[in-house]
């Protein structure tokens, strides 16, 4: 297991090294962890050391992939593909999951999903069963087996409109997605086919969200109304809201109740108390999409679009960037492949 000191000598070693070379690796924990990331304009999944910053490997895919998800194993990676750059841009965008072996760094196959198009929110309960989300049909497809299986093995609808991200519980019994024109969250039960949605609004825009660790509350962004929400995620009603400066697009419960908010008009890591105290924000160098946490180091991995192309390495418990490392184009959803 890599020490939380390993990890920031080896931060600072990187960095000493980038004062030589600028456009080297700024700095990144050693131990021989691999940092995967979807690039969505370099239409790529491309992996890197996080020791050196060095690209290992790039899978080549169709325009425009986005979210990434991977089993509890770290074996078999999902992407959706969305097909377009932006929620914004028109077109049918793409309709299909590209399955990966994260191990041989390979497309292993695609999935075809039509007619359900525009593929953009995956994620993974418990049980490694996938879900992924069709923002034009506004429907949350699953998969019993999704390493082998050739089709969606279930359908639910959510009953919200231009549906652009979930959340999913860890015995997927409730997944919670928002809705980015009808300015919804829905409750939708993925095993229970004859549940209707449960449809509630928490400001305008609302787009990145998350549980917290125990399940009992759902944390979302709204971002047009610029303000972070709380919810009851039994109830579906509003436990706490407090503003935010920016546009918060996505929202992180960690396990200690600390919410992490990405904000890409402020360009910030922010973190707030469960029940939305305000604690400490951190200026990033680009505009955040996503990021990915170190199993056990208190670090995150931010991935940074714009003329930035980048990553951010942020100790969480100095709160403070420690490093970095230059990527493809417009890296966004990512996960880490721990060594050990």
């Amino acid at each position: 297991m890599v020490t939380r000191r390993a990890v920031i000598k080896g931060i600072g070693n990187a960095a000493a090294v980038a004062a030589v070379a600028p456009s080297a690796i700024r700095a990144a924990p050693p131990g021989g962890d691999v940092f995967a990331v979807v690039e969505k304009s370099g239409h790529a999944v491309s992996f890197y050391e996080t020791s050196t910053g060095r690209r290992q490997d790039s899978i080549a895919l169709p325009q425009y992939p986005h979210e990434l998800a991977a089993d509890s194993g770290r074996r078999w990676g999902y992407v959706g593909h969305y097909g377009v750059r932006m929620s914004s841009d028109t077109g049918e965008g793409g309709a299909a999951v590209f399955v990966l072996d994260l191990a041989a760094r390979k497309l292993i196959r695609t999935v075809d999903l039509r007619p359900f198009n525009r593929i953009h929110g995956v994620g993974m309960d418990a049980r490694d069963r996938l879900y992924a989300l069709s923002e034009a049909k506004a429907t949350l497809l699953g998969f019993d087996d999704p390493s082998t299986d050739q089709e969606p093995t279930r359908a639910v609808p959510t009953d919200g409109i231009k549906t652009h991200l979930f959340a999913i519980s860890q015995d997927g019994e409730r997944a919670y997605v928002t809705g980015l024109l009808s300015h919804t969250v829905s409750l939708v039960r993925p095993y229970d086919p004859v549940s209707r949605p449960v449809v509630m609004t928490p400001g305008e825009r609302p787009e990145g969200l998350c549980l917290s660790h125990d399940e009992r509350t759902l944390y979302v962004g709204a971002r047009r109304s610029q303000r972070l929400v709380a919810l009851d995620a039994q109830r579906m009603t509003v436990r706490t809201t407090v503003s935010v400066p920016g546009d918060p697009l996505r929202v992180y419960a960690r396990p200690d109740g600390v919410v992490l908010v990405t904000d890409i008009a402020d360009n910030s890591l922010t973190a707030f108390t469960p029940d939305l105290r305000r604690l400490w924000s951190l200026k990033l160098p680009g505009t955040p999409s996503a990021v990915s946490f170190h199993p056990s180091v208190e670090l995150a991995y931010v991935s940074q679009l714009g003329e930035a192309d980048q990553v951010s390495i942020v100790d969480l418990e100095s709160r403070s960037i420690v490093g970095g490392f230059s990527t493809g184009r417009e890296p966004d959803s990512s996960v880490l492949l721990p060594a050990t």
